[in-house]
């Protein structure tokens, strides 16, 4: 079998993430794209296992599944069936998946002439690379990215000639998150009647303040001078949360603050939709929970020196606050909780939001990238 396209990546279905999810998408968009539904294609996954539920591989769409029981086992795993794709099926292209692979594939695609796209995604390449990666990925034929920022500090921070970097932006499933009315089973677990809820969706490790639940837990003092009956809705898991929890109680607040753990995909919807904002002023590559907040009709703040001016459209869509400033923070939520701005209009938000980041929209969007 000619395999047209070879895909590389180091995970997809072993665990849930951002990459993860931005993968998934752009699976399920390569398969509703008619004029390449016909070409092979193979996707190697160095950690994943063949008992993972796949709902992507059909009979030109082929996955190979390499986890083994040590790291070293599986990479030479990835290197000989890769090595083995490349010399007997000759593919046009390879795509890689993770700046962690693209050493390993210029190294194969080099003596052979196949040429390669690097898919990068966020802060793995914001900042100077080791130099062996930062050489690869300078001979790529083409880098895609997820966001304006991601690019403008990759090509700065590797000397990347920006021609070279396409955007392929996150998307958001419109037929997943849409409004709805509040959940009282949620209210009621997490003691929400009657007041006005803001939300935010986050890793809560100690490695990831730039996600910014601490300076909003900083804002809520003041928010509540102007709305008392606001509580802040955490949602996610992490060593950091102690710390959280001892600010929020340093401050006064721990009463108002509901740290609610782990939520899973499938239960996000219902989440966002008891919430009456969404609120995460952090630095990210993009932000695709600005997009499923959006998506569910609810008013966003985000940073102002990051990805996230994609999905908020530069601001029309949302606030953007500098990322580490409480009272700016604090601000946005009191005119958010006021109402009254178009950017509070979940209809109108819904719309603008699907017209340029839904699956349609990634599906046309691949098609043009793909060589």
């Amino acid at each position: 079998m000619t395999a047209n396209r070879v895909f590389v990546f180091l995970e997809i279905f072993a665990r849930e993430g951002g990459i993860q999810s931005y993968v998934k998408d752009i699976f399920q968009a390569y398969n509703q794209i008619d004029k390449i539904k016909a070409d092979k294609a193979e996707i190697f996954l160095l950690r994943d296992e063949p008992e993972c539920e796949n709902p992507y591989e059909t009979e030109t769409f082929k996955f190979h599944y390499l986890k083994a029981s040590s790291p070293w086992q599986g990479r030479l795993k990835l290197v000989l069936s890769l090595l083995n794709c490349l010399l007997f099926r000759r593919p046009q292209h390879i795509y890689c998946g993770h700046i962690n692979l693209v050493t390993l594939v210029n190294s194969l695609c080099q003596p052979l002439g196949i040429s390669y796209t690097v898919l990068t995604y966020g802060k793995e390449v914001w900042y100077p690379l080791p130099k062996n990666q930062r050489k690869a990925l300078q001979k790529a034929d083409c880098i895609w990215t997820i966001s304006r920022y991601s690019r403008d500090r990759l090509t700065k921070a590797n000397e990347i000639d920006p021609s070279k970097v396409k955007l392929l932006p996150c998307v958001v499933d419109g037929m997943s998150f849409t409004p709805g009315d509040k959940s009282t089973e949620l209210v009621t677990k997490y003691g929400l009647a009657n007041s006005k809820v803001l939300m935010t969706v986050a890793r809560l490790w100690a490695g990831d303040i730039y996600k910014g639940v601490d300076v909003t837990i900083r804002a809520l003092p003041k928010i509540l001078s102007v709305f008392p009956e606001v509580k802040y809705l955490i949602i996610g898991r992490g060593d950091d949360r102690p710390r959280l929890e001892k600010l929020a109680q340093d401050l006064g607040v721990a009463d108002r603050v509901v740290f609610a753990g782990f939520v899973p995909t499938e239960a996000l919807v219902d989440h966002y939709r008891v919430a009456d904002a969404y609120i995460m002023p952090s630095q990210e590559g993009f932000g695709i929970v600005y997009l499923e907040a959006m998506a569910c009709g609810k008013p966003v703040l985000s940073g102002d020196a990051d990805g996230s001016a994609d999905p908020l459209q530069d601001g029309r869509l949302g606030w953007c606050v500098p990322h580490r400033d409480p009272e700016a923070v604090a601000n946005a939520c009191i005119e958010i909780l006021h109402g009254g701005d178009r950017r509070c209009d979940g209809h109108w938000l819904r719309a603008e939001t699907l017209a340029k980041f839904s699956q349609d929209a990634l599906v046309q969007q691949l098609e043009q990238l793909l060589i």
